[in-house]
């Protein structure tokens, strides 16, 4: 007794575009759940004054 496999490209087509097509979705949700989210940020800007005595030239 012979088994045959039946393969069809048709649903393996449709099988790839409805994973994709869910992993869009997930990906753009991800994304626009991470704008709506507030991070802290620095109120005032950080500024640090370096002299030029400790640099070293290196060759």
């Amino acid at each position: 007794m012979q088994f045959i496999k039946k393969t069809s490209s048709r649903t393996s087509i449709i099988g790839i575009l409805i994973k994709s097509s869910i992993f869009l979705v997930v990906i753009l949700l991800i994304v626009f759940l991470l704008n709506r989210i507030d991070f802290p940020a620095p109120k005032k800007e950080i500024e640090k004054i370096i002299s030029n005595e400790n640099f070293k030239i290196v060759k």
